[in-house]
């Protein structure tokens, strides 16, 4: 795995998938783009730019489409996995039999699987067993930012360093700054939680709460990503880097981030559904509630602003009032 990566295929040609594969393409990859979606594939081949989702953006020619699995399948052996975490397994499932032991299959997708909780990597030893080099690319990156090629950094995450490496070389160039790492559960979780988080606060910016009460759940949402990923072996150093705390930033203060706008739109009093409805695109953060209560409940940690985010979301728990429980919690040391 240690040698330059010279092909890619790229699974999801949604907004990230198509700025990741904008990067790749720009830096020499030939990067062959699936989408379950025909109709879009055809669309993106005839315009050359994903005029849906990032319009005006033009493809390189080392970027092409294609709506067949198996043809971008064969096209390489390194599979970057861009799709809701909602349907990780599924698209797992179609690769597993297209897929060999020289494959290496990476993700840049945000999320547990909705209904056990299990962090990606997991989902992925179940059914890609003959999956021997994997990783996970997160880190604070808005699509439209990376598709018009300003400065970013990331992380890359993978199971054996070589991986780690090759991946990190291929993103990276003057625009853009890869770091690498062995965590892949820390870089996982940091992704995961902090869109919970988002929706906390743009919640409580929709009900005008101003930036003290921002950065109160900024940085005690930190602390329960901390507490879980210590109680679940993630490095400590990974939840304050990049992957973790960068993006918790990132996604919480900026209206760019998709959970962050749902949860502007909870606290100026739309309902849950209206919310998504006007957004139009997947949400993580709004399955991540589910997913994260049960990963919570299963390591034993309290995360009681993500509680409150999803007693929002699915119990119809008013927002002032969930605000006003977490204020009146017990008193407490803050470490």
């Amino acid at each position: 795995m240690s040698e330059r990566i010279q092909s890619i295929a790229v699974y999801g040609a949604g907004s990230w998938g198509t700025a990741l594969a904008l990067q790749l393409a720009r830096n020499g990859l030939d990067v062959l783009l699936w989408d379950i979606n025909p109709e879009h594939v055809a669309n993106l081949n005839r315009q050359r730019e994903n005029a849906h989702y990032l319009p005006g953006i033009a493809f390189p020619d080392k970027l092409q489409c294609s709506a067949d699995l198996p043809t971008v399948a064969a096209f390489a052996d390194y599979h970057l996995v861009v799709v809701p975490s909602h349907v990780f397994r599924e698209m797992l499932r179609k690769l597993a039999p297209l897929l060999n032991a020289a494959d290496a299959v990476l993700w840049a997708t945000k999320g547990l699987e909705l209904e056990t909780g299990k962090l990606l990597h997991q989902v992925l030893e179940e059914e890609l067993p003959q999956c021997r080099a994997y990783g996970v690319v997160s880190g604070p990156t808005f699509a439209a930012e990376v598709a018009r090629g300003l400065p970013t950094a990331m992380t890359v995450a993978a199971n054996q360093p070589a991986l780690a490496q090759a991946v990190a070389a291929a993103f990276s160039a003057a625009n853009y700054r890869a770091y690498i790492s062995n965590d892949v559960l820390g870089v996982e979780l940091g992704g995961a939680v902090k869109n919970v988080l988002a929706i906390a606060a743009g919640i409580s910016d929709g009900l005008g709460f101003g930036a003290n009460a921002r950065v109160a759940i900024v940085t005690r949402g930190l602390a329960e990503i901390m507490r879980l990923g210590a109680k679940l072996g993630a490095q400590p150093e990974t939840l304050m880097g990049l992957a973790g705390v960068g993006d918790l930033v990132l996604t919480c203060t900026d209206n760019q981030s998709r959970n962050r706008r749902l949860g502007l739109a909870l606290g100026q009093g739309k309902s849950r559904d209206a919310a998504l409805a006007e957004i139009g695109q997947a949400v993580e953060g709004a399955k991540s509630a589910l997913s994260i209560g049960k990963l919570a409940e299963r390591a034993g940690v309290e995360m009681p602003i993500c509680q409150q985010v999803y007693r929002i979301l699915y119990e119809h728990l008013p927002p002032k009032q969930a605000v006003n429980e977490l204020l009146s919690r017990d008193l407490k040391a803050e470490f």
